[in-house]
């Protein structure tokens, strides 16, 4: 067991570092902030995270050393914003990115929560549908970003296929085969799905995705309200999205049907969901080992 003053200690260091942060925040904007508190926040398995309570309100805080995930808060406040942008579900506003000579950090607005709404489920379901109108001329992003701690390329393609095999799952092979956790067959297997892709997918225009979509990414914000949080913003098929809140578990029945009814799936959606779930999963075996890989097997056996 650790001796109580390690705690102690461990707290006046992260007290310090957060001082320096908000002290840089103060005078890059010309504003006067004052900490009060600093409260720690679990269910973060990558950064600190912290609520701060100032002289302006209470804010939310996570940082990092700074050489450890290059460019994480940056590509993150991007893709936040342009989540923000769409205009049509809650989303933290980004207050402020910077550096200390030794670390990272981002601050948003702190979204207090409270019981959701009585029809919380359906009113999730019609605004993501809604977000998944809003389109590109391609798949992809301007810039890549993070899934997790994995770096998350989105060089544009024109076709939803090619998009989904070079930038999504050939990535994720090439580290699990590089890591030694797949074998030659299971690559095989996957190459062999790339050969039929191209008439997997129902042809649509590029939506705008939350990218990480499961039950830890969002909250129930203020009003009781869905609220987004810790994306991995793209343009690609809206279906990926609805995929992701069935890998854990899945959202409730509720939040499905309202999405049908404002944005109708086409046919075969049910069954393309484990197809689209290859992605995350190979995430989840490049971050957590090979657990997650009969997951795959399973689902490379029905497809190939």
């Amino acid at each position: 067991m650790l001796h109580p003053f390690f705690y102690l200690g461990r707290m006046m260091e992260m007290s310090g570092l957060v001082q320096q942060m908000v002290k840089i925040w103060s005078e890059d904007t010309g504003t006067d902030v004052g900490v009060n508190r600093l409260r720690a926040l679990s269910g973060g398995s990558i950064n600190q995270a912290f609520c701060l309570e100032t002289s302006l309100g209470s804010f939310f805080l996570k940082y990092n050393t700074a050489n450890r995930f290059p460019g994480m808060f940056e590509a993150e406040a991007r893709g936040l914003r342009l989540l923000n942008n769409a205009g049509v579900i809650r989303i933290p506003n980004v207050v402020y990115v910077g550096s200390t000579q030794s670390h990272v950090f981002l601050i948003l607005e702190f979204l207090d929560r409270s019981p959701q709404q009585k029809d919380f489920w359906e009113t999730f379901g019609r605004k993501l549908a809604a977000l998944h109108r809003c389109s590109s001329d391609q798949f992809g992003l301007d810039h890549s970003n993070y899934i997790g701690s994995l770096t998350q390329s989105n060089t544009g393609h024109i076709h939803w296929h090619t998009f989904f095999i070079e930038e999504r799952l050939e990535p994720q092979l090439r580290l699990a085969s590089n890591a030694g956790l797949i074998s030659d067959s299971l690559t095989a297997s996957f190459k062999t799905l790339f050969s039929r892709m191209v008439d997997m997918f129902p042809v649509e225009q590029p939506s705008l995705l939350h990218g990480d979509l499961w039950s830890g990414n969002f909250l129930i914000g203020p009003q009781g309200e869905p609220c987004l949080i810790d994306p991995a913003v793209y343009f690609g098929h809206r279906e990926m999205d609805l995929a992701m809140t069935r890998l854990f578990g899945g959202f409730e029945a509720k939040f499905y049907r309202a999405y049908q009814e404002v944005w109708p799936l086409q046919s075969g959606w049910q069954e393309r969901m484990d197809l689209c779930n290859l992605y995350p999963l190979m995430v989840h075996v490049n971050l957590f080992g090979g657990g997650y890989l009969s997951q795959v097997k399973d689902i490379l056996r029905r497809f190939v």
